[in-house]
This record gives structure tokens, sequence and C-alpha cells, in this order.
């Protein structure tokens, strides 16, 4: 069973529902980057409520999430668009601590809980959307929870879940987005926390083998209708065109000091730790397109 998707309504259309696999694009993320296990668990609930938040989005529109929390990872940045494309790194990705008091590992000592959670959309207009809410907990379901109900004004419950193996790859990772519509009774909230406060982890559903459409029916029982479903996944637009142009856009002046001293240049993407060379020759040819373009705007 590969990653996917799932958006569904439940309770007479009072309750929107996503539900998510997210296995094979946390570890593609945890393996690129050699996580270790907690950073590899942090990184992972934030990429997939990122890819839930995605598929609430329409058309080319997309999103960045970042998170704040002060702790040894450093900020964790996520990006997410409508298509299912996820990508995300943090800064130190080789953190890893004892199990915490629950038995579990510790992703709020990992994330830190001294800072925000903000969530930038690109909705195709000529200013973001942005918010911003205080991390409540560091353990990030939580944080979104509080993220959706003060920036959003959205009542919603978020669960995120992601077990790691012994040999630090993704054993299984998903999660859900549960929100409750206007017009949803009291009795409605009342059974829906009883049936969040009964299920089992939403790593375990993942791992005994449940599919996002059966983790709903666990939360929500029959009362469930599926309206879509696609494929997530890990995925990164960068190319040497892009870093191309990004050395371009350094000027002509840069470009030679980099040839002189250097006789070269590599560079890293964030998101997904693919390198890029450059020969001496390579940059000459990129700094007489910078010249041209120099010459062009005098």
């Amino acid at each position: 069973m590969g990653d996917y998707i799932v958006k569904s309504v439940a309770y007479e259309g009072k309750v929107r529902a996503y539900a998510v696999r997210t296995t094979e694009m946390v570890n593609e993320a945890a393996t690129r980057h050699q996580a270790w296990p907690t950073a590899a668990a942090a990184l992972g609930r934030a990429m997939t409520a990122g890819s839930m938040m995605g598929a609430m989005l329409k058309g080319e529109d997309k999103l960045t999430i970042k998170i704040e929390g002060r702790g040894p990872m450093g900020p964790i940045i996520v990006d997410s668009n409508s298509q299912g494309d996820t990508r995300g790194y943090a800064h130190n990705m080789q953190v890893h601590f004892d199990l915490n008091k629950h038995g579990k590992l510790d992703v709020a000592r990992a994330v830190g809980t001294n800072g925000s959670l903000s969530v930038v959309k690109d909705l195709g207009m000529r200013e973001h959307f942005t918010g911003s809410v205080p991390l409540v907990s560091g353990e990030l379901g939580e944080d979104f929870t509080y993220y959706f109900v003060t920036s959003e004004q959205i009542p919603s419950s978020v669960g995120l879940g992601v077990l790691v193996n012994p040999d630090h790859t993704i054993r299984a990772a998903g999660g859900f987005i549960l929100q409750l519509l206007p017009g949803a009774e009291d009795e409605v909230v009342d059974q829906l926390e009883q049936q969040i406060a009964a299920m089992p982890p939403v790593s375990k559903l993942i791992e005994k083998g449940k599919t996002p459409e059966e983790m709903l029916h666990v939360i929500l029982g029959d009362e469930v209708k599926i309206l879509e479903q696609h494929p997530v996944a890990f995925s990164c637009h960068c190319s040497s065109e892009r870093v191309a142009n990004a050395l371009i856009s350094l000027g002509a002046e840069e470009l030679l000091d980099m040839i002189e001293k250097d006789h070269g240049a590599e560079t890293q993407c964030h998101f997904c730790n693919e390198k890029y060379h450059f020969s001496a020759d390579d940059l000459e040819t990129l700094r007489q397109k910078a010249l041209n373009i120099e010459n062009n705007r005098q």
C-alpha cells in the first residue's frame, strides 16, 4: 500500500475529516537527512500535518510551515501543495533522546516548547496569508490543533504519529485532522471526543495495516462519506537550472570572485540534500549571462 490521503465528511456533513498514510514519504525524508529517531519522528509529524493541510488547498496553491521551538533540532520547515507533494527539513536532524515518561520518542524535547508555529499560504494573490501561534506542547499534534482553533477559527482535532525502526527507517507514519463545521451539535462533539480518546495511537493503526479510510472508520464509525483520495509523496522541486539561476542572480562580480578564489562552486538543497557542482567553466558561462542581464538594465 502506497502513501495516500483521503478527504471525507461525516455526521451528515457536520464534520470534515482527512486521514493520510505517510510512511514512505517520511522514510525518504529521514533517509535523505540521515535522521536520528527522535528527529525523524518530529519531522515526520510536521510533514504529515503539512500533507493534510496541503490537501485543503486548491489548484496551484501551496503553503510553508515553520516550527521554531528553540529545541536542539532548530527550526523545522515544511512545504506542501494541493497535489500531494511535500518536502521538509530541520537545521539539525542528528537529534535523539531516551523515551519520555509515556514510553514514546521525546519529540517535544527535540522541537522545544518555547516558540511558535507559523503557516504561510500562497493562494496566488498579491499578498500571502500568514497565521502564527505559540507552541503549546512541542508534540506537534496539539500544536496544529491549537493553530486551527486560534488562527483559522476552526474547531479541530489533529492526530499525528511516527514509528521508527532500530535501523532508523520509518516503520509507520500517518495522521488525521477532524474539523467541526457550522451546525455541529454538542452531542457530535462529545461523541467525537470519546471516540478519539478511545482509539489506539495513529502510528499503531498504520503499523497494523489500516488504510486511511479504515482509520477514519475507527474514529467516526460508519458515519463517513469518502469524497476524494490522491497520493502523497516526498517531492523536491530543486534542479540544476534553479540553482544556476540563483547563482546568476548573485551578479557577475560575485561569480568572478568565486571563479578566482574557489575555482568552482558546490551547493546543497536544504530540503532533499541533493548536491549541485559547478566548475570554473560553468561559472564563467553563468557570469556571461549575468553580465548580459546587467548590461540590458543599463
